[in-house]
């Protein structure tokens, strides 16, 4: 079993600073030395609405959220209603002093004593920070990195106010919330899902980015751009995403490697531009970043939904990757592999995401980026004349060039075409492109990353899971396990292709096989009926738009 953890709720409404300490907090866990994971849950709107930010932290890797709280920090009286009855038996509650609540869970402190309003959630951080054993002037160090901008009688402020909450919460200490020391803590960072997309997509040679604005993909486009002017890289907010997608079809005609990010509402209109990437065959990477549906659904929440969505949009067929990273790691990496197809294979490649692995921070180590290459753009063009952009080849892969980087005609089209790239409606033209096309699908099955299966062969339990999951799974395993059961985990980085040589021995060998996915269909359990013809009967479904915890899936492995 895992080492002592601790789970850290943080609740208020919107606009009152809760993220800022959420991130302050998480920040200085992982300086002093913890593993984090941080869930975070927000309202459709500016203002108002409850949010919470919730960190758990522990000596060990921490893989999944948690349900039951510990330490409930609540900034208004609806936390409280919202949240008390998730406390654990020995859990604690801080509230303002002014608010009329009673009981031995509670810690009651004077925020407007100590600070003035706007300074009022510095005080809570400070009162946490100390529970927890955190340093104080490790501290002081993450408020100034985090305001470094500000002006020197804010900076000066936050550090006073920090010192005076801690001094107060020594006076009143709880015990029972400190943490383990960790002694010489290593340098890791803390990262998020769409984070890790923005740099993995940068560390591959991303040049160009557009995209309409879409919970929960905006981030990734934001960190891009805080980014842009150092590292060579454009990206453009477009007038919506049938606009976006073309302006990275374009761009990557032209040479540049692209990308664009949306979520399962603003992808819908992209369906006709990933056509035309593939009739074209043209690279590009598209990250859809899933949220419950259908239409605008719940458009701050999270879901694995989209799965059968993206593997069959755009209407004609033609190969295509799908990726399901489920670490901030596999964020980074996997969107590096995605760039290396879409190039190598000249054509759109996916990248599937969701709300919760967005949003969530993780203590990262730092990526080891000296030795990875941007991806080759053009690699393989033929200078030799005449010269035809779509030349039917064994690989199904053609010579690439660039408008105007060569004396040669560049000629493509988006209806069907001969060879040179001119329109034809010879019927025996179209079936050798269409092959050609598909011929490509092979050289992307032979690269599919198989399924990470982790635990003991031929298990009385085998838990199959994709995409975010991973860590829940996982530590539900780990727990079932400790009770003597055989269990194993099977999961699904890549969700596209199949191949079942890879996985179907392992499915065979388990006495039961179970399922857990964000939806309410059993996506991938369906997907892997089609292509191998195996049933996986039992399913552990969450559909309410929070993430998949180890808690949920005990209780509905035990069903």
């Amino acid at each position: 079993m895992r080492e002592h953890t601790m789970n850290i709720l943080i609740g208020g409404e919107a606009g009152q600073g809760m993220v800022t300490v959420g991130q302050l907090l998480a920040k200085s866990l992982v300086r002093s030395g913890y593993s984090i994971l941080v869930t975070q849950t927000y309202q459709s709107r500016i203002r108002g609405g409850h949010n919470s930010f919730a960190i758990r932290a522990g000596t060990d890797k921490v893989l999944a959220p948690k349900e039951s709280v510990d330490l409930l920090v609540a900034l208004d009286a609806e936390t409280v209603a919202l949240h008390h009855g998730d406390l654990s038996s020995d859990g604690l509650i801080v509230v303002d002093s002014a608010l009329e609540v009673d009981g031995d869970f509670f810690l009651k402190v004077p925020f407007k004593e100590l600070a003035q309003d706007t300074f009022s959630n510095i005080a809570a951080l400070g009162v946490v920070g100390y529970l927890l054993g955190l340093e104080e002037g490790l501290m002081a160090t993450a408020l100034d990195d985090f305001f470094g901008r500000k002006q020197r009688p804010v900076l000066e402020e936050n550090r006073r106010v920090l010192v005076a909450a801690m001094g107060w919460a020594a006076t009143h200490e709880r015990s029972g919330h400190k943490l383990p020391k960790v002694s010489n803590p290593i340098q890791r960072l803390m990262m998020s899902g769409n984070e890790a997309i923005a740099f993995g997509s940068l560390s591959a040679g991303l040049r160009f980015c557009s995209f309409y604005p879409m919970t929960p993909a905006t981030s990734i486009l934001l960190n891009l751009a805080a980014q842009a002017r150092r590292m060579g890289v454009l990206v453009e907010q477009a007038e919506d995403e049938i606009a976006a997608i073309n302006m990275a079809i374009g761009a990557s005609f032209a040479g540049a490697p692209s990308m664009v990010a949306t979520s399962g509402g603003g992808f819908a209109l992209m369906a006709e531009g990933v056509s035309l990437g593939a009739m074209t065959e043209t690279p590009l990477v598209i990250v859809v970043a899933q949220r419950p549906g259908p239409a605008t659904g719940l458009p701050t929440r999270t879901e694995q939904a989209d799965l059968e969505f993206v593997l069959h949009a755009g209407h004609g067929e033609f190969p295509r990757a799908i990726f399901a990273p489920g670490t901030v790691e596999e964020c980074f990496h996997l969107t590096r592999k995605a760039f290396e197809l879409a190039e190598r294979y000249q054509g759109p490649m996916f990248v599937l995401t969701d709300q919760f692995l967005a949003d969530s921070y993780r203590a990262v180590p730092p990526f080891d980026v000296e030795d990875l290459a941007a991806v080759n753009v053009g690699a393989g063009a033929s200078g030799s004349l005449p010269y035809r952009r779509f030349a039917v080849t064994e690989t199904g892969i053609s010579p690439r060039l660039f408008p105007g980087l060569s004396r040669h005609l560049v000629v493509s089209d988006s209806d069907e075409h001969a060879e040179d790239g001119h329109i034809t409606e010879d019927l025996s033209v179209r079936r050798q492109m269409v092959e050609k096309r598909l011929r490509k699908g092979e050289g992307i099955r032979a690269e599919v990353i198989p399924p990470d299966m982790d635990g003991e062969e031929e298990p009385d339990l085998l838990m199959v899971s994709w995409g975010s999951s991973k860590g829940a799974v996982q530590e539900a395993a780990s727990r079932i396990r400790s009770g003597g059961k055989r269990v194993a985990t099977l999961h699904f980085s890549q969700a596209w292709p199949l191949v079942p040589g890879r996985f179907m021995d392992l499915l065979e060998s388990a006495e039961k096989v179970v399922s857990i996915e964000g939806n309410a269909f059993g996506q991938l359990a369906r997907l892997i009926r089609r292509e191998t013809g195996f049933h996986i009967k039992k399913q552990v479904l969450r559909y309410d738009g929070l993430p998949i915890t180890p808690e949920a899936i005990l209780r509905g492995v035990s069903r």
